[in-house]
Protein backbone atom coordinates (compact mmCIF):
# COMPACT_ATOMS: atom_id res chain seq x y z
CA UNK A 1 0.00 0.00 0.00
CA UNK A 2 1.71 3.34 -1.14
CA UNK A 3 1.81 5.84 1.66
CA UNK A 4 1.80 9.31 1.26
CA UNK A 5 3.13 12.36 4.16
CA UNK A 6 1.16 15.03 4.75
CA UNK A 7 2.67 19.06 5.71
CA UNK A 8 3.54 17.98 9.58
CA UNK A 9 5.07 14.63 8.32
CA UNK A 10 2.40 12.03 9.39
CA UNK A 11 2.12 8.96 7.52
CA UNK A 12 -1.06 8.95 5.50
CA UNK A 13 -3.01 6.68 3.07
CA UNK A 14 -5.86 7.39 0.41
CA UNK A 15 -9.42 5.97 1.69
CA UNK A 16 -9.32 3.69 -1.85
CA UNK A 17 -5.88 2.40 -1.24
CA UNK A 18 -6.77 1.66 3.14
CA UNK A 19 -10.08 -0.12 1.95
CA UNK A 20 -8.53 -1.82 -0.84
CA UNK A 21 -5.24 -3.13 1.69
CA UNK A 22 -8.32 -4.40 4.21
CA UNK A 23 -9.31 -6.41 1.66
CA UNK A 24 -6.44 -7.94 0.32
CA UNK A 25 -4.93 -8.33 4.01
CA UNK A 26 -8.35 -10.63 4.88
CA UNK A 27 -7.76 -12.57 1.47
CA UNK A 28 -4.67 -13.39 1.79
CA UNK A 29 -4.94 -14.24 5.80
CA UNK A 30 -8.51 -16.33 4.46
CA UNK A 31 -5.88 -18.08 1.67
CA UNK A 32 -3.21 -19.12 4.19
CA UNK A 33 -5.71 -20.28 6.89
CA UNK A 34 -8.07 -21.94 4.03
CA UNK A 35 -11.00 -20.37 5.43
CA UNK A 36 -10.28 -21.64 9.15
CA UNK A 37 -11.93 -19.25 11.60
CA UNK A 38 -9.72 -20.69 14.38
CA UNK A 39 -12.64 -22.09 16.31
CA UNK A 40 -11.84 -25.55 17.84
CA UNK A 41 -8.53 -27.69 17.09
CA UNK A 42 -8.27 -29.65 14.01
CA UNK A 43 -6.65 -32.93 16.19
CA UNK A 44 -9.64 -34.39 15.83
CA UNK A 45 -9.94 -34.27 11.84
CA UNK A 46 -7.29 -36.39 12.10
CA UNK A 47 -4.29 -36.32 9.44
CA UNK A 48 -6.24 -33.22 7.51
CA UNK A 49 -5.34 -33.40 3.61
CA UNK A 50 -4.09 -29.87 3.86
CA UNK A 51 -3.99 -27.23 6.60
CA UNK A 52 -2.59 -23.92 7.96
CA UNK A 53 0.28 -24.91 10.53
CA UNK A 54 2.80 -23.00 12.90
CA UNK A 55 5.41 -23.98 14.59
CA UNK A 56 5.74 -22.56 18.28
CA UNK A 57 9.19 -22.02 18.85
CA UNK A 58 8.86 -21.20 22.67
CA UNK A 59 7.35 -24.99 23.61
CA UNK A 60 9.45 -26.55 20.76
CA UNK A 61 12.81 -24.97 19.89
CA UNK A 62 14.41 -27.84 18.03
CA UNK A 63 11.08 -27.42 16.05
CA UNK A 64 9.67 -31.10 15.92
CA UNK A 65 5.95 -30.07 16.79
CA UNK A 66 3.10 -28.58 14.44
CA UNK A 67 -0.15 -26.46 15.47
CA UNK A 68 -3.23 -25.95 13.98
CA UNK A 69 -4.93 -22.37 13.77
CA UNK A 70 -7.06 -22.42 16.69
CA UNK A 71 -4.16 -23.80 18.90
CA UNK A 72 -2.15 -20.75 17.75
CA UNK A 73 -4.56 -18.50 18.70
CA UNK A 74 -5.52 -20.27 22.29
CA UNK A 75 -2.80 -22.00 23.49
CA UNK A 76 0.39 -20.17 22.02
CA UNK A 77 -0.57 -16.53 22.72
CA UNK A 78 2.30 -13.87 23.24
CA UNK A 79 4.65 -17.27 22.05
CA UNK A 80 7.45 -17.15 19.39
CA UNK A 81 5.10 -18.39 16.93
CA UNK A 82 6.37 -19.03 13.32
CA UNK A 83 3.67 -19.40 10.07
CA UNK A 84 4.52 -22.39 7.71
CA UNK A 85 1.81 -21.89 5.38
CA UNK A 86 0.01 -25.18 4.76
CA UNK A 87 0.96 -29.12 5.49
CA UNK A 88 -0.33 -31.90 3.98
CA UNK A 89 -1.48 -35.26 5.75
CA UNK A 90 -0.87 -33.22 9.13
CA UNK A 91 -2.60 -33.76 12.45
CA UNK A 92 -2.22 -30.76 15.34
CA UNK A 93 0.52 -31.79 17.71
CA UNK A 94 -0.37 -28.84 20.61
CA UNK A 95 -0.62 -30.47 24.10
CA UNK A 96 1.18 -33.74 23.16
CA UNK A 97 4.40 -34.92 24.90
CA UNK A 98 6.57 -32.62 22.32
CA UNK A 99 5.03 -29.83 24.81
CA UNK A 100 6.30 -31.75 27.90
CA UNK A 101 3.81 -30.48 31.08
CA UNK A 102 2.14 -27.62 28.35
CA UNK A 103 -1.57 -29.25 27.53
CA UNK A 104 -3.69 -28.24 25.04
CA UNK A 105 -6.49 -25.77 26.27
CA UNK A 106 -8.73 -27.14 23.32
CA UNK A 107 -8.51 -30.83 22.68
CA UNK A 108 -6.34 -32.24 26.34
CA UNK A 109 -6.80 -35.91 24.96
CA UNK A 110 -4.27 -36.79 22.61
CA UNK A 111 -2.11 -39.18 21.34
CA UNK A 112 1.29 -39.33 22.85
CA UNK A 113 2.76 -38.28 19.12
CA UNK A 114 1.27 -38.04 15.76
CA UNK A 115 3.60 -40.51 13.97
CA UNK A 116 2.82 -39.66 10.57
CA UNK A 117 3.32 -36.40 10.87
CA UNK A 118 6.57 -35.24 9.08
CA UNK A 119 9.02 -31.94 10.07
CA UNK A 120 11.66 -30.36 7.84
CA UNK A 121 13.90 -27.62 8.83
CA UNK A 122 11.15 -24.90 8.55
CA UNK A 123 9.65 -25.90 11.30
CA UNK A 124 13.05 -23.89 12.85
CA UNK A 125 12.27 -21.31 10.93
CA UNK A 126 14.66 -22.22 8.40
CA UNK A 127 14.37 -22.69 4.76
CA UNK A 128 15.91 -23.39 1.56
CA UNK A 129 19.40 -25.24 0.55
CA UNK A 130 21.10 -22.46 2.01
CA UNK A 131 19.10 -23.25 5.23
CA UNK A 132 18.46 -19.44 6.19
CA UNK A 133 15.05 -18.02 8.13
CA UNK A 134 12.75 -15.68 6.42
CA UNK A 135 12.36 -13.06 7.04
CA UNK A 136 16.50 -13.07 6.90
CA UNK A 137 17.81 -10.26 9.25
CA UNK A 138 20.78 -9.65 7.14
CA UNK A 139 19.20 -8.91 3.99
CA UNK A 140 17.32 -5.14 3.89
CA UNK A 141 15.32 -6.76 0.64
CA UNK A 142 14.11 -10.18 0.95
CA UNK A 143 13.69 -12.40 -1.84
CA UNK A 144 11.24 -13.82 -3.22
CA UNK A 145 11.05 -18.45 -2.67
CA UNK A 146 8.94 -20.43 -4.37
CA UNK A 147 7.63 -23.59 -2.80
CA UNK A 148 8.10 -27.32 -3.62
CA UNK A 149 4.84 -29.09 -3.68
CA UNK A 150 6.56 -32.36 -2.77
CA UNK A 151 8.40 -31.97 0.20
CA UNK A 152 7.15 -28.43 1.02
CA UNK A 153 10.00 -26.61 1.38
CA UNK A 154 10.31 -23.15 0.44
CA UNK A 155 13.52 -21.84 -1.61
CA UNK A 156 15.00 -18.66 -3.09
CA UNK A 157 14.68 -18.44 -6.62
CA UNK A 158 18.75 -17.70 -7.05
CA UNK A 159 19.16 -21.64 -5.44
CA UNK A 160 16.85 -23.94 -7.32
CA UNK A 161 19.72 -24.82 -9.93
CA UNK A 162 18.68 -22.44 -12.57
CA UNK A 163 21.69 -20.29 -14.70
CA UNK A 164 19.06 -17.54 -14.39
CA UNK A 165 15.62 -16.65 -12.19
CA UNK A 166 14.64 -15.38 -15.99
CA UNK A 167 14.32 -19.10 -16.95
CA UNK A 168 10.93 -19.53 -13.90
CA UNK A 169 7.82 -19.53 -16.15
CA UNK A 170 6.02 -15.74 -15.83
CA UNK A 171 3.89 -13.82 -17.92
CA UNK A 172 5.28 -10.22 -18.94
CA UNK A 173 4.31 -9.04 -15.47
CA UNK A 174 5.73 -11.12 -13.78
CA UNK A 175 3.05 -13.62 -12.77
CA UNK A 176 3.96 -17.66 -12.52
CA UNK A 177 2.94 -19.19 -15.54
CA UNK A 178 2.91 -22.55 -13.53
CA UNK A 179 0.58 -24.05 -11.06
CA UNK A 180 3.55 -26.59 -9.13
CA UNK A 181 6.95 -26.30 -8.58
CA UNK A 182 9.26 -29.39 -8.06
CA UNK A 183 12.42 -28.86 -6.51
CA UNK A 184 15.96 -30.54 -8.18
CA UNK A 185 16.30 -33.06 -5.02
CA UNK A 186 12.66 -34.23 -5.45
CA UNK A 187 12.80 -33.91 -9.45
CA UNK A 188 14.82 -37.00 -9.10
CA UNK A 189 12.05 -39.39 -7.29
CA UNK A 190 9.82 -38.47 -10.14
CA UNK A 191 11.81 -38.51 -13.07
CA UNK A 192 8.93 -40.51 -14.79
CA UNK A 193 7.58 -37.22 -15.22
CA UNK A 194 9.91 -36.10 -18.52
CA UNK A 195 8.35 -39.22 -20.54
CA UNK A 196 5.15 -36.59 -20.37
CA UNK A 197 4.17 -34.59 -23.31
CA UNK A 198 4.88 -31.00 -23.03
CA UNK A 199 1.55 -30.31 -22.04
CA UNK A 200 2.17 -30.72 -18.59
CA UNK A 201 5.25 -28.40 -18.76
CA UNK A 202 4.86 -24.40 -17.94
CA UNK A 203 6.15 -22.26 -20.67
CA UNK A 204 5.77 -25.58 -23.60
CA UNK A 205 9.25 -27.62 -21.80
CA UNK A 206 9.83 -30.20 -24.44
CA UNK A 207 9.71 -33.77 -22.52
CA UNK A 208 11.86 -36.61 -23.36
CA UNK A 209 8.84 -38.79 -24.80
CA UNK A 210 8.23 -36.02 -27.59
CA UNK A 211 12.13 -35.88 -28.21
CA UNK A 212 12.57 -39.19 -27.97
CA UNK A 213 10.22 -41.16 -28.70
CA UNK A 214 7.75 -40.42 -31.78
CA UNK A 215 5.28 -42.87 -30.89
CA UNK A 216 4.03 -40.70 -28.04
CA UNK A 217 1.34 -38.48 -29.64
CA UNK A 218 0.97 -34.79 -28.70
CA UNK A 219 -2.75 -34.70 -28.18
CA UNK A 220 -2.96 -36.99 -25.13
CA UNK A 221 -5.82 -36.55 -23.73
CA UNK A 222 -5.82 -34.87 -19.68
CA UNK A 223 -6.80 -37.96 -17.76
CA UNK A 224 -3.52 -39.98 -19.25
CA UNK A 225 -0.27 -40.23 -17.60
CA UNK A 226 2.90 -42.60 -17.02
CA UNK A 227 3.92 -46.18 -15.77
CA UNK A 228 7.00 -47.02 -13.61
CA UNK A 229 10.14 -48.03 -15.21
CA UNK A 230 12.31 -50.57 -12.69
CA UNK A 231 15.92 -49.24 -13.50
CA UNK A 232 14.81 -45.52 -13.93
CA UNK A 233 16.84 -42.88 -11.78
CA UNK A 234 13.88 -42.44 -9.31
CA UNK A 235 14.84 -45.95 -7.61
CA UNK A 236 15.25 -45.88 -3.41
CA UNK A 237 18.52 -45.31 -4.23
CA UNK A 238 18.26 -42.34 -5.52
CA UNK A 239 15.30 -41.84 -2.60
CA UNK A 240 18.74 -42.24 -0.41
CA UNK A 241 20.60 -39.45 -2.09
CA UNK A 242 18.03 -36.52 -1.67
CA UNK A 243 18.90 -33.45 0.62
CA UNK A 244 17.21 -32.96 3.93
CA UNK A 245 17.55 -31.27 7.00
CA UNK A 246 18.67 -32.89 10.06
CA UNK A 247 17.29 -31.87 13.59
CA UNK A 248 19.89 -29.57 14.19
CA UNK A 249 19.16 -27.45 11.02
CA UNK A 250 22.32 -29.00 9.12
CA UNK A 251 21.74 -29.81 5.04
CA UNK A 252 22.69 -33.41 5.61
CA UNK A 253 22.49 -36.42 2.93
CA UNK A 254 19.94 -39.11 4.00
CA UNK A 255 17.09 -40.97 3.06
CA UNK A 256 14.08 -39.10 1.47
CA UNK A 257 11.99 -37.56 4.18
CA UNK A 258 8.34 -37.92 2.15
CA UNK A 259 5.60 -35.94 3.67
CA UNK A 260 3.48 -38.93 3.44
CA UNK A 261 4.41 -41.71 5.72
CA UNK A 262 3.79 -44.96 5.04
CA UNK A 263 0.60 -45.68 7.18
CA UNK A 264 -0.45 -42.09 6.11
CA UNK A 265 -0.43 -43.60 3.00
CA UNK A 266 -2.47 -46.83 3.70
CA UNK A 267 -5.51 -44.27 5.16
CA UNK A 268 -5.09 -41.78 2.03
CA UNK A 269 -5.64 -44.79 -0.46
CA UNK A 270 -9.34 -44.72 0.30
CA UNK A 271 -10.08 -40.77 0.51
CA UNK A 272 -8.14 -40.91 -2.65
CA UNK A 273 -10.22 -43.36 -4.49
CA UNK A 274 -12.83 -40.66 -5.78
CA UNK A 275 -10.49 -38.93 -7.39
CA UNK A 276 -8.52 -41.54 -9.19
CA UNK A 277 -11.44 -43.19 -10.39
CA UNK A 278 -10.99 -46.23 -12.27
CA UNK A 279 -7.45 -47.63 -12.93
CA UNK A 280 -6.51 -48.44 -16.79
CA UNK A 281 -5.41 -51.98 -17.43
CA UNK A 282 -2.04 -50.93 -19.36
CA UNK A 283 -0.27 -47.38 -19.37
CA UNK A 284 -1.50 -45.39 -21.55
CA UNK A 285 1.35 -43.26 -22.43
CA UNK A 286 2.00 -46.47 -25.00
CA UNK A 287 5.99 -46.05 -24.65
CA UNK A 288 8.38 -48.70 -23.87
CA UNK A 289 9.32 -48.17 -20.38
CA UNK A 290 13.06 -49.96 -20.40
CA UNK A 291 14.31 -48.51 -23.78
CA UNK A 292 13.06 -44.83 -23.25
CA UNK A 293 15.93 -42.51 -21.78
CA UNK A 294 15.23 -40.13 -18.93
CA UNK A 295 17.24 -37.55 -18.11
CA UNK A 296 20.19 -38.26 -16.86
CA UNK A 297 20.26 -34.72 -14.17
CA UNK A 298 17.72 -33.51 -12.07
CA UNK A 299 16.81 -30.03 -12.40
CA UNK A 300 13.84 -28.40 -10.72
CA UNK A 301 10.08 -28.86 -12.98
CA UNK A 302 7.94 -26.15 -13.78
CA UNK A 303 4.03 -28.06 -14.27
CA UNK A 304 1.17 -26.51 -16.02
CA UNK A 305 -2.40 -26.18 -14.93
CA UNK A 306 -4.39 -29.34 -14.11
CA UNK A 307 -0.88 -31.15 -15.23
CA UNK A 308 -2.07 -33.45 -12.31
CA UNK A 309 -4.89 -34.81 -14.48
CA UNK A 310 -2.68 -36.09 -16.83
CA UNK A 311 -0.75 -38.66 -14.77
CA UNK A 312 -1.50 -42.04 -15.35
CA UNK A 313 -3.70 -44.41 -12.85
CA UNK A 314 -3.02 -48.03 -14.57
CA UNK A 315 -2.13 -50.20 -11.98
CA UNK A 316 1.46 -50.66 -12.38
CA UNK A 317 2.06 -46.76 -12.26
CA UNK A 318 -0.73 -46.50 -8.94
CA UNK A 319 2.10 -49.30 -7.42
CA UNK A 320 4.89 -47.33 -8.35
CA UNK A 321 3.16 -44.23 -6.36
CA UNK A 322 2.45 -46.07 -3.28
CA UNK A 323 6.18 -47.08 -3.22
CA UNK A 324 7.24 -43.72 -3.61
CA UNK A 325 4.99 -42.58 -1.12
CA UNK A 326 3.93 -40.02 -3.71
CA UNK A 327 0.16 -40.97 -3.99
CA UNK A 328 -0.62 -37.80 -2.79
CA UNK A 329 -0.07 -36.29 -6.31
CA UNK A 330 -2.83 -37.96 -7.70
CA UNK A 331 -5.32 -36.09 -4.78
CA UNK A 332 -6.41 -32.77 -6.83
CA UNK A 333 -7.62 -31.72 -3.43
CA UNK A 334 -3.55 -31.90 -1.96
CA UNK A 335 -2.69 -28.71 -4.56
CA UNK A 336 -2.50 -25.80 -3.56
CA UNK A 337 -4.44 -24.28 -6.34
CA UNK A 338 -7.17 -26.53 -4.91
CA UNK A 339 -6.77 -25.32 -1.70
CA UNK A 340 -6.64 -21.92 -2.37
CA UNK A 341 -10.17 -22.24 -4.46
CA UNK A 342 -12.07 -24.11 -1.74
CA UNK A 343 -10.62 -21.17 0.85
CA UNK A 344 -12.28 -18.46 -1.74
CA UNK A 345 -15.49 -20.43 -2.10
CA UNK A 346 -15.37 -20.38 1.97
CA UNK A 347 -15.23 -16.69 1.87
CA UNK A 348 -17.85 -15.73 -0.21
CA UNK A 349 -20.06 -17.82 1.88
CA UNK A 350 -18.84 -16.50 4.96
CA UNK A 351 -19.54 -12.90 3.52
CA UNK A 352 -23.22 -13.90 2.66
CA UNK A 353 -23.84 -14.94 5.74
CA UNK A 354 -22.82 -12.10 7.63
CA UNK A 355 -24.76 -9.65 5.24
CA UNK A 356 -27.83 -12.22 6.04
CA UNK A 357 -26.98 -11.96 9.63
CA UNK A 358 -26.78 -7.87 9.63
CA UNK A 359 -30.15 -7.87 7.20
CA UNK A 360 -31.95 -10.29 9.86
CA UNK A 361 -30.73 -7.89 12.99
CA UNK A 362 -31.70 -5.01 10.86
CA UNK A 363 -35.32 -6.42 10.20
CA UNK A 364 -35.59 -7.54 13.69
CA UNK A 365 -35.38 -3.89 14.84
CA UNK A 366 -38.37 -1.88 15.90
CA UNK A 367 -39.26 1.33 13.80
CA UNK A 368 -37.92 3.49 15.58
CA UNK A 369 -34.56 1.88 16.14
CA UNK A 370 -35.05 1.47 12.02
CA UNK A 371 -35.11 4.91 11.46
CA UNK A 372 -32.25 6.32 13.79
CA UNK A 373 -30.35 3.99 11.87
CA UNK A 374 -30.99 5.08 8.31
CA UNK A 375 -30.78 8.87 9.38
CA UNK A 376 -27.88 7.87 11.00
CA UNK A 377 -26.29 6.42 7.88
CA UNK A 378 -27.84 9.30 5.43
CA UNK A 379 -26.25 12.18 7.69
CA UNK A 380 -22.66 10.05 7.22
CA UNK A 381 -22.96 10.08 3.61
CA UNK A 382 -24.44 13.81 3.31
CA UNK A 383 -21.37 14.82 5.68
CA UNK A 384 -18.58 12.84 4.03
CA UNK A 385 -19.95 14.19 0.58
CA UNK A 386 -19.59 17.37 1.74
CA UNK A 387 -15.99 16.78 2.92
CA UNK A 388 -15.08 14.71 -0.44
CA UNK A 389 -16.67 17.97 -2.16
CA UNK A 390 -14.31 20.70 0.00
CA UNK A 391 -10.62 19.00 -0.36
CA UNK A 392 -8.27 18.68 -3.11
CA UNK A 393 -9.03 15.06 -4.48
CA UNK A 394 -5.40 14.52 -4.96
CA UNK A 395 -4.10 14.60 -1.13
CA UNK A 396 -5.08 11.89 1.14
CA UNK A 397 -7.11 11.75 3.64
CA UNK A 398 -5.68 12.14 7.30
CA UNK A 399 -6.33 11.00 10.56
CA UNK A 400 -7.15 15.30 11.50
CA UNK A 401 -9.79 14.76 8.64
CA UNK A 402 -11.40 12.29 9.75
CA UNK A 403 -11.87 13.14 13.28
CA UNK A 404 -13.36 16.66 11.69
CA UNK A 405 -15.82 14.56 9.84
CA UNK A 406 -16.92 13.03 12.57
CA UNK A 407 -17.03 16.09 14.88
CA UNK A 408 -19.10 17.55 12.31
CA UNK A 409 -21.98 14.99 13.28
CA UNK A 410 -21.74 15.14 16.58
CA UNK A 411 -22.35 18.77 16.16
CA UNK A 412 -25.26 18.25 14.14
CA UNK A 413 -26.90 15.89 16.27
CA UNK A 414 -26.32 18.31 19.12
CA UNK A 415 -28.32 21.05 17.39
CA UNK A 416 -31.32 18.49 16.63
Amino acid sequence: MAANLDDDGEQTVSINEYLESIEEEELEADLVLGGDEGDECTYSKGYMRRQAIFSCLTCTPEGNAGICTACCLSCHDGHEVLELWTKRNFRCDCGNSKFGEFSCKLSPNKDVENIENSYNHNFKGLYCTCNRPYPDPDLQEQEEMIQCCMCEDWFHEEHISLSSPNEIPRDEEGEPLYEDFICKACSAVCSFLTLYPKTIWAAGRQSVADSKNKSVEEDIPPKDGAGKLDNDPCSDAVQKDHLVADTNGKSVTDEKKFVVGESSQNNQSSSLSGSIGSSHASCVLGVDWMAASLDSESRPFFLSKNWRDALCKCDKCLDMYKEKHISYLLDKEDSIAEYEKNAKQKRDEKLQQREGAELNFFNNLGHVEKMEILNGIADFKDEFRSFLGSVDPSKAITTADVNQIFENLKNKRRRV
